[in-house]
Protein backbone atom coordinates (compact mmCIF):
# COMPACT_ATOMS: atom_id res chain seq x y z
CA UNK A 1 0.00 0.00 0.00
CA UNK A 2 3.16 2.45 0.68
CA UNK A 3 5.80 1.38 -1.90
CA UNK A 4 5.30 4.95 -3.77
CA UNK A 5 6.10 8.20 -2.71
CA UNK A 6 4.58 9.66 -5.60
CA UNK A 7 1.03 11.03 -5.56
CA UNK A 8 0.78 10.61 -9.08
CA UNK A 9 0.77 7.05 -8.74
CA UNK A 10 -1.10 6.55 -5.24
CA UNK A 11 -4.36 4.46 -5.19
CA UNK A 12 -7.35 5.40 -4.26
CA UNK A 13 -8.54 3.07 -1.61
CA UNK A 14 -11.70 3.16 0.37
CA UNK A 15 -12.44 1.92 3.96
CA UNK A 16 -15.54 1.07 5.89
CA UNK A 17 -15.79 2.87 9.00
CA UNK A 18 -17.78 1.94 12.50
CA UNK A 19 -19.80 4.93 12.32
CA UNK A 20 -21.19 3.61 9.03
CA UNK A 21 -19.36 5.53 6.14
CA UNK A 22 -17.21 4.24 3.97
CA UNK A 23 -13.98 6.80 3.47
CA UNK A 24 -12.13 7.47 0.52
CA UNK A 25 -8.24 7.89 1.08
CA UNK A 26 -4.77 7.83 -0.49
CA UNK A 27 -1.89 6.07 1.61
CA UNK A 28 1.81 6.01 0.49
CA UNK A 29 4.94 7.38 0.90
CA UNK A 30 7.88 6.17 3.44
CA UNK A 31 6.66 4.07 6.00
CA UNK A 32 9.77 2.77 7.88
CA UNK A 33 8.86 3.60 11.21
CA UNK A 34 7.75 7.40 11.89
CA UNK A 35 3.51 7.76 12.63
CA UNK A 36 1.88 8.55 9.32
CA UNK A 37 0.95 12.53 8.49
CA UNK A 38 -3.02 12.58 8.56
CA UNK A 39 -3.90 15.64 6.05
CA UNK A 40 -7.06 17.40 6.62
CA UNK A 41 -8.42 19.13 3.25
CA UNK A 42 -9.37 22.72 2.54
CA UNK A 43 -13.08 24.58 1.72
CA UNK A 44 -14.33 22.34 -1.17
CA UNK A 45 -11.33 20.00 -1.79
CA UNK A 46 -10.55 16.44 -2.27
CA UNK A 47 -8.14 14.12 -1.58
CA UNK A 48 -6.95 14.61 -5.52
CA UNK A 49 -6.48 18.90 -4.61
CA UNK A 50 -3.19 18.57 -2.90
CA UNK A 51 -0.55 19.81 -4.84
CA UNK A 52 2.12 17.06 -5.65
CA UNK A 53 5.30 19.19 -4.92
CA UNK A 54 3.96 19.49 -1.54
CA UNK A 55 2.87 15.72 -1.16
CA UNK A 56 5.82 14.26 -2.18
CA UNK A 57 8.49 16.10 -0.92
CA UNK A 58 6.68 15.43 2.15
CA UNK A 59 5.93 11.48 1.26
CA UNK A 60 9.91 11.42 0.74
CA UNK A 61 10.13 11.02 4.04
CA UNK A 62 6.96 10.31 5.47
CA UNK A 63 4.44 8.25 5.19
CA UNK A 64 1.42 10.66 4.44
CA UNK A 65 -2.75 10.17 4.07
CA UNK A 66 -4.59 11.79 2.27
CA UNK A 67 -8.50 11.49 3.23
CA UNK A 68 -12.10 12.64 2.31
CA UNK A 69 -14.21 13.29 5.51
CA UNK A 70 -17.91 12.75 5.85
CA UNK A 71 -19.65 12.80 2.26
CA UNK A 72 -17.22 14.53 0.52
CA UNK A 73 -15.59 13.19 -2.83
CA UNK A 74 -15.53 9.45 -2.94
CA UNK A 75 -16.37 9.20 0.93
CA UNK A 76 -20.23 7.94 1.69
CA UNK A 77 -22.78 10.02 3.80
CA UNK A 78 -23.91 13.57 4.01
CA UNK A 79 -21.33 16.28 5.06
CA UNK A 80 -22.37 17.64 8.59
CA UNK A 81 -22.36 21.81 8.88
CA UNK A 82 -20.27 22.10 12.38
CA UNK A 83 -16.32 21.72 12.64
CA UNK A 84 -17.11 19.24 15.92
CA UNK A 85 -18.86 16.77 13.87
CA UNK A 86 -16.26 16.58 11.53
CA UNK A 87 -13.36 16.29 13.84
CA UNK A 88 -15.45 13.12 15.65
CA UNK A 89 -15.65 11.98 11.89
CA UNK A 90 -11.66 12.17 10.90
CA UNK A 91 -11.11 10.28 14.49
CA UNK A 92 -13.57 7.40 13.02
CA UNK A 93 -11.47 7.48 10.27
CA UNK A 94 -8.25 7.23 12.08
CA UNK A 95 -10.18 4.28 14.11
CA UNK A 96 -11.08 2.05 10.89
CA UNK A 97 -7.40 2.35 10.34
CA UNK A 98 -6.35 1.05 13.62
CA UNK A 99 -4.11 4.48 13.82
CA UNK A 100 -4.19 5.43 17.66
CA UNK A 101 -1.64 8.24 17.54
CA UNK A 102 -0.75 10.47 14.21
CA UNK A 103 0.71 13.40 12.99
CA UNK A 104 -1.84 15.61 11.99
CA UNK A 105 -1.82 18.27 9.26
CA UNK A 106 -4.60 20.94 8.91
CA UNK A 107 -5.41 23.07 5.72
CA UNK A 108 -7.79 25.70 5.66
CA UNK A 109 -11.06 24.63 7.08
CA UNK A 110 -9.14 21.25 7.48
CA UNK A 111 -7.00 23.34 10.04
CA UNK A 112 -9.88 24.22 12.11
CA UNK A 113 -11.00 20.43 11.97
CA UNK A 114 -7.50 19.76 13.35
CA UNK A 115 -7.66 22.15 16.16
CA UNK A 116 -10.79 20.40 16.97
CA UNK A 117 -9.24 17.05 17.40
CA UNK A 118 -5.82 18.48 19.14
CA UNK A 119 -8.55 19.69 21.72
CA UNK A 120 -10.85 16.65 22.08
CA UNK A 121 -8.72 13.89 21.02
CA UNK A 122 -5.32 15.54 22.54
CA UNK A 123 -3.97 11.88 22.65
CA UNK A 124 -4.40 10.67 19.23
CA UNK A 125 -2.03 13.81 17.92
CA UNK A 126 1.93 13.28 18.24
CA UNK A 127 2.67 16.95 16.21
CA UNK A 128 0.22 19.59 14.36
CA UNK A 129 0.85 21.81 10.99
CA UNK A 130 -1.73 24.57 10.51
CA UNK A 131 -1.59 26.55 7.24
CA UNK A 132 -3.89 28.81 5.84
CA UNK A 133 -6.66 28.64 8.93
CA UNK A 134 -7.52 30.52 11.75
CA UNK A 135 -8.97 30.34 15.26
CA UNK A 136 -12.30 29.71 16.24
CA UNK A 137 -14.65 32.95 17.70
CA UNK A 138 -11.38 34.95 17.15
CA UNK A 139 -11.80 38.41 15.25
CA UNK A 140 -11.98 38.04 11.18
CA UNK A 141 -12.84 34.95 11.19
CA UNK A 142 -16.82 35.81 10.68
CA UNK A 143 -17.38 34.83 7.00
CA UNK A 144 -15.29 35.71 3.88
CA UNK A 145 -15.33 39.24 2.03
CA UNK A 146 -17.52 39.23 -0.79
CA UNK A 147 -14.77 38.60 -3.53
CA UNK A 148 -13.64 35.59 -1.89
CA UNK A 149 -17.42 34.04 -1.86
CA UNK A 150 -17.53 35.01 -5.65
CA UNK A 151 -14.41 33.12 -6.37
CA UNK A 152 -14.54 30.23 -4.23
CA UNK A 153 -18.10 30.05 -2.46
CA UNK A 154 -20.79 30.03 -5.37
CA UNK A 155 -21.83 27.37 -6.72
CA UNK A 156 -20.12 27.67 -9.94
CA UNK A 157 -16.33 28.22 -9.03
CA UNK A 158 -13.89 28.59 -11.74
CA UNK A 159 -9.90 28.41 -11.86
CA UNK A 160 -10.11 32.82 -12.12
CA UNK A 161 -11.79 32.35 -9.06
CA UNK A 162 -9.84 29.85 -6.88
CA UNK A 163 -6.10 31.53 -8.09
CA UNK A 164 -7.78 35.50 -6.96
CA UNK A 165 -8.44 33.96 -3.33
CA UNK A 166 -5.38 31.55 -3.40
CA UNK A 167 -2.41 33.93 -4.95
CA UNK A 168 -1.85 37.62 -4.81
CA UNK A 169 -1.78 39.77 -8.23
CA UNK A 170 1.89 39.74 -8.63
CA UNK A 171 3.16 38.39 -11.21
CA UNK A 172 5.15 36.21 -9.47
CA UNK A 173 2.10 34.86 -7.40
CA UNK A 174 0.42 34.25 -10.19
CA UNK A 175 2.71 32.41 -12.18
CA UNK A 176 3.21 30.16 -9.14
CA UNK A 177 -0.47 29.52 -9.03
CA UNK A 178 -0.34 28.52 -12.40
CA UNK A 179 2.23 26.20 -12.00
CA UNK A 180 0.59 24.91 -8.60
CA UNK A 181 -2.46 24.55 -10.44
CA UNK A 182 -0.94 22.12 -13.37
CA UNK A 183 0.63 20.04 -11.30
CA UNK A 184 -2.56 19.63 -9.22
CA UNK A 185 -4.75 19.03 -12.02
CA UNK A 186 -2.29 16.89 -14.27
CA UNK A 187 -3.88 13.37 -13.04
CA UNK A 188 -6.61 12.96 -15.52
CA UNK A 189 -7.68 9.20 -14.66
CA UNK A 190 -8.84 7.83 -11.58
CA UNK A 191 -9.68 11.03 -9.83
CA UNK A 192 -11.73 11.98 -7.18
CA UNK A 193 -15.07 12.71 -7.40
CA UNK A 194 -15.19 16.42 -6.83
CA UNK A 195 -17.33 17.56 -3.65
CA UNK A 196 -20.81 18.53 -3.98
CA UNK A 197 -22.81 21.66 -4.05
CA UNK A 198 -24.64 20.05 -0.88
CA UNK A 199 -21.31 19.56 0.91
CA UNK A 200 -19.78 22.72 -0.37
CA UNK A 201 -22.88 24.57 1.75
CA UNK A 202 -22.85 22.78 4.59
CA UNK A 203 -18.88 23.52 4.66
CA UNK A 204 -19.77 27.14 4.13
CA UNK A 205 -22.28 26.86 7.16
CA UNK A 206 -19.70 25.25 9.39
CA UNK A 207 -17.31 28.16 8.39
CA UNK A 208 -19.60 30.75 9.61
CA UNK A 209 -20.47 29.16 12.86
CA UNK A 210 -16.35 28.70 13.43
CA UNK A 211 -16.31 32.17 12.97
CA UNK A 212 -18.66 33.78 15.23
CA UNK A 213 -16.57 35.72 17.58
CA UNK A 214 -16.42 34.18 21.04
CA UNK A 215 -13.44 34.89 23.49
CA UNK A 216 -13.99 31.84 25.42
CA UNK A 217 -13.88 29.75 22.40
CA UNK A 218 -10.05 31.41 21.27
CA UNK A 219 -8.70 30.90 25.13
CA UNK A 220 -9.01 26.91 24.31
CA UNK A 221 -6.06 27.41 22.05
CA UNK A 222 -3.55 27.70 25.60
CA UNK A 223 -4.60 24.03 26.16
CA UNK A 224 -3.39 23.05 22.79
CA UNK A 225 -0.05 21.16 24.19
CA UNK A 226 1.61 19.36 21.15
CA UNK A 227 3.75 21.24 19.26
CA UNK A 228 2.73 23.26 16.12
CA UNK A 229 3.86 24.73 13.00
CA UNK A 230 1.63 27.32 11.60
CA UNK A 231 2.38 28.11 7.97
CA UNK A 232 0.88 31.43 6.35
CA UNK A 233 0.77 33.84 3.84
CA UNK A 234 1.44 37.39 4.65
CA UNK A 235 -1.78 38.73 2.73
CA UNK A 236 -4.33 35.71 3.07
CA UNK A 237 -7.50 37.77 1.76
CA UNK A 238 -9.53 34.35 2.85
CA UNK A 239 -8.04 33.66 6.25
CA UNK A 240 -6.52 36.38 8.31
CA UNK A 241 -2.96 36.97 8.46
CA UNK A 242 -3.11 38.17 11.85
CA UNK A 243 -5.65 35.20 13.00
CA UNK A 244 -2.00 33.00 12.49
CA UNK A 245 -0.34 35.71 14.60
CA UNK A 246 -2.68 34.77 17.37
CA UNK A 247 -2.46 30.91 17.33
CA UNK A 248 1.05 31.59 17.22
CA UNK A 249 0.85 33.97 20.22
CA UNK A 250 -1.59 31.63 22.42
CA UNK A 251 -0.63 28.00 21.57
CA UNK A 252 2.13 27.44 24.14
CA UNK A 253 4.58 25.33 21.98
CA UNK A 254 4.20 27.07 18.41
CA UNK A 255 6.48 28.37 15.73
CA UNK A 256 5.41 30.47 12.96
CA UNK A 257 6.02 31.11 8.89
CA UNK A 258 4.57 33.83 7.34
CA UNK A 259 5.65 33.93 3.28
CA UNK A 260 6.40 36.87 1.41
CA UNK A 261 3.64 37.89 -1.32
CA UNK A 262 0.95 35.29 -0.51
CA UNK A 263 -1.96 34.81 0.09
CA UNK A 264 -4.62 31.65 1.13
CA UNK A 265 -2.31 29.43 -1.36
CA UNK A 266 0.88 29.95 0.64
CA UNK A 267 1.66 26.59 1.02
CA UNK A 268 1.69 26.12 -2.65
CA UNK A 269 3.18 28.70 -3.96
CA UNK A 270 6.47 27.92 -2.06
CA UNK A 271 5.89 23.95 -2.00
CA UNK A 272 8.97 22.45 -2.06
CA UNK A 273 10.13 25.10 1.01
CA UNK A 274 6.92 23.57 2.82
CA UNK A 275 7.71 20.41 2.56
CA UNK A 276 11.06 20.82 4.02
CA UNK A 277 10.04 22.69 6.99
CA UNK A 278 7.77 20.70 8.03
CA UNK A 279 9.60 17.30 7.77
CA UNK A 280 12.24 19.22 9.47
CA UNK A 281 9.33 19.73 11.90
CA UNK A 282 8.31 16.75 12.26
CA UNK A 283 11.69 15.09 12.87
CA UNK A 284 13.26 17.44 15.42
Amino acid sequence: MTATTDLASADLFHIAAANGITYAYRRFGDASGALPVVFLQHFRGNVDNWDPALIDGIATHREVILFDNVGVGGTSGTTPDTIEQMAVDAVAFLDALGLTRVDLFGFSLGGFVAQEIALTAADRVRKLILAGTGPKGAPGMEGWAPDVIEGVVTDESTPEGYIHVFYTGSPESLNAGQVSAGRIFARQEGRDAWPSTETKNAQYRAVETWGIQDWSAVQRLTRITQPVLILQGDNDIMIPTKASHLMAALIPAAQIHIYEDASHGSIFQYAEDAATRIVEFLSA
